[in-house]
């Protein structure tokens, strides 16, 4: 913790890299021992009797749904892309930023489409085109990304995320709520037309 030693003190620092997770200044493992914990603490919280039925977690997980509401969310990753292909798929998706606001597709309207960049507020270096977003004024988002991890051509990841609020709907399978995002976001990007790709090499 930055601030512990003297330096300045970011708190609260939130880092969102996904195979890191998300945590504050002072977590710097990338397992998952602290979400255990910090589950664990949970538990015990909300189970102060042990004569008392067990509270678990999906317990608490739908509680929470119920007073905050759910975000349902999926990624889909198609590997080993040509990358020129890609490429034109990302521009043709900055060329929509100016021209599609108000715009309906599907059951969704678009707010805006921008591109994502970074700027550190420790060392002052921006980083840029770091994904498309594609905003639906009901908050939903659908975000493209280029990954360079991938050992043959690009890896597009898309990002889908939407909110909940109806307790009635919380229950059901993310890929269900998401059918209609996801089209929604394949539709606007031509990602078949540009690549050549019927499906997802992976789901997550």
């Amino acid at each position: 913790d930055s601030g512990e030693i003297g330096k300045e003190n970011y708190s609260p620092f939130l880092c969102g890299e996904e195979s890191f997770g998300t945590g504050s200044d002072h977590i710097r493992e990338k397992d998952g021992i602290w979400a255990v914990l910090a589950w664990l603490s949970i538990l015990a919280k909300k189970n102060p009797d042990p004569s008392q039925p067990l509270v678990g977690v999906e317990d608490i997980v739908r509680e929470h749904w119920a007073q905050y509401g759910r975000n349902f969310y999926t990624r889909y990753d198609y590997e080993e892309v040509d990358l020129k292909s890609a490429n034109n798929m990302m521009d043709h998706l900055r060329s929509l930023m100016e021209t599609t606001e108000g715009e309906t597709i599907g059951e969704f309207t678009i707010s805006k489409i921008d591109e994502f960049g970074y700027e550190d507020p420790v060392d002052g270096s921006s980083t840029s085109k770091q994904g498309i977003r594609i905003l639906f004024t009901d908050g939903s988002r659908v975000v493209f990304r280029l990954s360079g991890t991938g050992s043959v051509g690009a890896t597009i990841r898309i990002y889908i995320e939407k909110y909940e609020g109806d307790a009635n709907k919380q229950a059901y399978p993310p890929q269900y709520m998401l059918e209609g995002l996801v089209e929604a976001g394949l539709k606007l990007a031509k990602l078949e037309e540009f690549t050549g790709r019927k499906e997802p090499t992976v789901i997550t």
